[in-house]
């Protein structure tokens, strides 16, 4: 196989590198990747001299560069996304550009050079909210209720690939995943913010009342599972891909990461909580296990640990991070 990997050089892409390359050796990788402010190929340190894979700089908008390295490959698994609900709701034009319409990019290219798959990323974040202390979740009928632009503009790109699947034949699949977590997450977002400003002596901000509950997944089980759906999963089929926590709320998570740490909950600051905050996702992966054998194989309390162990372990990567651009960034977010 020969896969286009887009925003390999971010969290999640960066991750499935690692994984694709030590479970099959045999395969091809192109890494396309426009390294915005969560790309860092600092990330693919380790496999830039495998002879299996190569980097290409340049955005999923961008025609041209599209059409040139589409001909290489034969699958393509589309990460590249604006990613982080509160930018977006600071300037929600990157999200509209990128997830929109740099994945109608990517559709037209891929139909023209006869992909083989074309296997799209997505979030449970497009099915909206779910309320507080009952056992819904979300599933493969769930209607969508966007209520971020994100999520909105992660939405359009779903419809387009289905319309892609419909309309042209594409051969597509699609997953929507809840929260992942683990190595090389960028310090943004809860559990990375809140390690690395517990090991930096910080406060560790939490919205609002603290009582938003998420679905959390450990980075390498969604490897795993965009696995089984590229070799298992059917054309035109959707599969949502969860961890294996039970309606843990942001605030647990960081008296979790607080108590692993050793640390006391005093150093929690509760600020100012962002607009339109969904309170529930939970995700049923019922359909995936049963269709492709898929199951998560971490529980929150090991991956957390791995997580946790790696930040440790890996100071020099997130202080960079944490740097510049970054660091004007959370200041004028949580006016640190």
């Amino acid at each position: 196989m020969k896969l286009l990997i887009t925003g390999g050089a971010g969290f999640i892409g960066a991750n499935f590198i690692h994984y694709w390359l030590r479970q099959h050796p045999e395969d091809q990788i192109v890494n396309l990747d426009a390294l915005t402010y969560a790309g860092n190929l600092e990330n693919l340190k380790i496999v830039e001299n495998n002879p299996n894979y190569s980097f290409v700089k340049g955005d999923i908008c961008d025609r041209e560069t599209v059409d040139q390295v589409m001909p290489t490959v034969d699958t393509v698994v589309h990460f590249a996304a604006e990613s982080h609900v509160d930018r977006s709701i600071q300037d929600a034009t990157p999200f509209v550009k990128t997830n929109v319409l740099g994945t109608q990019v990517l559709l037209e290219s891929a139909m023209k050079n006869g992909m083989k798959r074309f296997h799209h990323i997505s979030t449970d974040e497009v099915f909206g909210a779910l309320p507080l202390n009952t056992e819904n979740k979300f599933n493969e009928t769930t209607p969508y209720d966007p209520r971020s632009p994100y999520s909105a503009s992660k939405a359009g790109s779903d419809h387009l690939v289905r319309a892609y699947h419909t309309t042209y034949g594409l051969p597509i699949t699609i997953s929507n995943c809840s929260n992942n977590y683990g190595p090389y997450h960028f310090p943004e977002k809860l559990i990375p913010l809140a390690i690395t400003n517990i090991i930096e002596g910080k406060k560790v901000p939490v919205y609002g009342d603290g009582q938003y509950v998420r679905d959390w997944l450990f980075v390498e089980d969604h490897c795993t599972a965009i696995d089984a759906i590229l070799t298992k999963g059917q054309i035109g089929e959707t599969y949502l891909v969860g961890g294996l926590t039970d309606d843990i709320t942001n605030l647990d998570v960081i008296k979790k990461i607080l108590a692993i740490m050793g640390q006391s909950e005093n150093i929690i600051e509760f600020v100012k909580d962002r607009p339109g905050h969904d309170r529930r996702y939970a995700i049923d992966w019922t359909q995936t296990k049963e269709k492709l054998g898929w199951e998560p194989k971490y529980d929150f309390d090991t991956g957390l640990e791995k997580t946790i162990q790696w930040y440790k372990e890996n100071e020099s990567w997130w202080k960079d991070v944490k740097s510049g651009a970054y660091q004007e960034y959370y200041q004028s977010q949580y006016n640190q």
